[in-house]
């Protein structure tokens, strides 16, 4: 009579849910990585009591040395027109706009400048605030 146990296999893990779990993982990551706007020039926006969202087709943004960025193309200010007209027809926008981004410092004629350029360009032009004031 043969009284010894049966030789059982290695057991393993089971690792079906791993594959669920980096599957959610990385369409988080995909999600968050959308978010990011990478043509983001630092500049310290002025406050502002409410906040309203508009789709970024064209980013002018004036530091607080008085210089235009395009995006973030450093570009002179008497060549912004063609530049932001350039950016524009890029996109399939139905409404594009075309966001300010001033800095503090910035001087209001400058800011008049770019919004100037975007409206001759045929934008629908958005001054950009910071609600928090950071």
């Amino acid at each position: 009579m043969n009284i010894r146990k049966h030789s059982r296999g290695s057991s393993e893990p089971h690792t079906s849910a791993l594959n669920d779990i980096l599957f959610i993982l990385l369409l988080f990551f995909l999600i968050i990585s959308t978010l990011a706007n990478p043509n983001v020039v630092k500049v310290s926006t002025p406050r502002g009591k409410s906040d309203t969202k508009a789709k970024q087709t064209v980013v002018v943004s004036i530091d607080s040395l008085q210089r235009f960025y395009v995006g973030t193309t450093l570009t002179p200010a008497d060549s912004l027109t063609p530049v932001i007209k350039r950016m524009a027809a890029k996109t399939s926008d139905a409404e594009p706009t075309a966001v300010i981004n001033g800095d503090k410092k910035a001087t209001w004629d400058n800011i008049m400048i770019a919004m100037k350029a975007a409206k001759a360009a045929n934008l629908k032009v958005v001054a950009a605030i910071d609600k928090e004031g950071k």
